[in-house]
């Protein structure tokens, strides 16, 4: 087995449960609870579970990646990471004047890196 695979299937799970478990009062219910119009509410929500969905698979498909490796899928991964990344770097940067307050950077730069290093040299 892969040590570097099911670490990054760790973090990539610990990575939903933070989301659910500690975004979802902070950011997700007080949105909810806003006077925002009915329609933004909405489409914070979706974006909100689409975001948890999506943190689930990849925590699923990481942990299939464990036995069956398969480079497409990784790249797929590593790259929709590395895009959230980007987006928290450059946000938290530009309407917030750093990197601190918005540190899920970290975590979307840490997963792919373990990946890239439990992959190395090895085909699929």
């Amino acid at each position: 087995m892969n040590k570097f695979m099911i670490a990054a299937t760790v973090l990539m799970f610990a990575t939903f449960l933070a989301h659910v478990l500690g975004g979802g009062p902070e950011i997700h219910a007080p949105i909810q609870a806003s006077d925002l119009s009915p329609y933004l509410r909405a489409i914070s929500a979706v974006i909100w579970h689409a975001i948890t969905i999506i943190l689930l698979v990849f925590s699923v498909a990481l942990a299939g990646l464990i036995k069956y490796p398969n480079r497409a899928l990784e790249r797929v991964i590593i790259a929709i990471q590395l895009g959230f990344a980007s987006l928290f770097l450059f946000y938290g940067m530009r309407l917030l004047g750093n990197v601190i307050d918005m540190p899920q950077w970290i975590a979307f730069m840490l997963i792919p890196a373990v990946m890239v290093i439990g992959r190395r040299g090895k085909t699929a």
